[in-house]
């Protein structure tokens, strides 16, 4: 067993140094954005977890700048995925109350549904719609190609895309 050293590593002492100094100014950031001040909060931190996360950072030349992109990229992931839980419940309110599942399987519903969210979203947004459109609306690639504006072959390239993200996110990386 490896003794746990005590000095923080040259990338946990920058994402420190960044907390230290701007997390005041992008909370306060955060909250003109979202409505919910606990959710600010918890982008926030987010945020800072995000970047101790990461295999390499360097030290950003405009650090505001730096947190607000990746702040932005989790702000725009909680918004794309709080409306994919409203249009969920929403269809679930066109149900017949005796059809709809129960409050646990809703739940469990909605998080599969971001699992799904967070996996398509390492795809272009014209990849996830052509996945999307072929796998639960049943259309064809010429369909989809007509849709989109690509060529067929494209959508078979956003096709094999989506199939690829599939996998990994089954089996891992392929070697």
């Amino acid at each position: 067993m490896r003794p746990v050293s005590s000095v923080p590593s040259p990338q946990s002492q920058l994402v420190g140094a960044l907390y230290r100094d701007h997390r005041g100014w992008l909370l306060a950031w955060l909250k003109r954005n979202v409505a919910c001040p606990q959710r600010a909060e918890d982008l926030s931190q987010d945020t800072f977890v995000r970047l101790l996360g990461r295999d390499e950072l360097n030290a950003p030349r405009e650090p505001r700048a730096f947190l607000v992109s990746v702040a932005k990229g989790l702000l725009f992931d909680y918004f794309r995925r709080a409306a994919l839980e409203q249009a969920y419940l929403t269809e679930l309110m066109l149900l017949p109350e005796a059809e709809q599942p129960s409050p646990e399987a809703q739940q469990l519903i909605i998080e599969d549904l971001k699992a799904i969210d967070r996996l398509l979203g390492k795809l272009s947004s014209k990849a996830r719609a052509a996945f999307l459109y072929n796998r639960l609306d049943g259309m064809g690639h010429a369909e989809i190609a007509e849709k989109l504006g690509v060529s067929v072959s494209r959508v078979r390239q956003y096709l094999a895309q989506g199939v690829r993200q599939c996998y990994i996110a089954l089996y891992g990386e392929p070697t």
